[in-house]
Formats: structure tokens, sequence, C-alpha cells
């Protein structure tokens, strides 16, 4: 007489388990080892250019959603149409930044500019 199954065949494998649980291991190493290939001391820069360069878009996005003149996202703002309203046009082109740097010299270093330019000083 044939001995009866501990496993019936509409259920799953318990001799799965083992596999499923080595597979979910093969993971975490995998994962372990992509931290470890990410996350060295190398890796730093690259990790300050990019987060300064999606934030610096994060900033942009945020800005002209916010305070642009010509975005509308209400419903009710869109159905206005084109607004002819230079004042407040003029207030977002003119920004405090742009106001600061308007009289300066577009120079970077200008100390280290005029020190090799003008040796004589």
């Amino acid at each position: 007489m044939a001995q009866p199954s501990l496993v019936s065949s509409s259920s799953p494998s318990l001799l799965a388990f083992p596999k499923a649980l080595s597979l979910s291991l093969d993971f975490l190493r995998s994962s372990q080892s992509m931290a470890s290939r990410w996350l060295r001391p190398e890796v730093y820069p690259l990790f300050l250019a990019v987060g300064a360069a999606v934030g610096i878009c994060g900033f942009s996005l945020v800005r002209h959603i916010c305070i642009n003149p010509e975005v509308r996202v209400s419903k009710e703002n869109r159905a206005a149409g084109v607004l002819d309203n230079f004042a407040e046009g003029e207030k977002y082109q003119e920004h405090m930044l742009r106001k600061f740097v308007r009289n300066r010299s577009p120079e970077i270093m200008p100390g280290i500019n005029s020190f090799f330019a003008d040796p004589a000083k």
C-alpha cells in the first residue's frame, strides 16, 4: 500500500520554501554588494553633483509653478485666458538675485583676476 503524501498536490510544495528563502537571501546579498559598490567615498561627489542638479531643477519647477504669472494651475485662472498684466510680469522678472548682480562685474574671482591682470599694483 502506498504511503500518504504529506503535501497535497494543490498546495505549494514544502520543498519550494527553502528555494524561495535561498532566492531572497541571494537578493539580500546582491543588494549588499550594490550598497558596497555605490556607497563608497569615491562616489560621494557624484551623489553631491546629482543631488545639486535635482535640487536646482526642483527649485525651478516650484518657482515657476507657484510664482510665474503665466502659469495657471486652478481651473478658474485658466478660464481667464491670456492676461496683459505687465506689472506682475515685471515683478517676476526682476527678482532679488537679478537686482543683486546687476551692478557687479561679471567675474567669479575679481581679486585673483586683478592680481594677474595688473601685477604693477
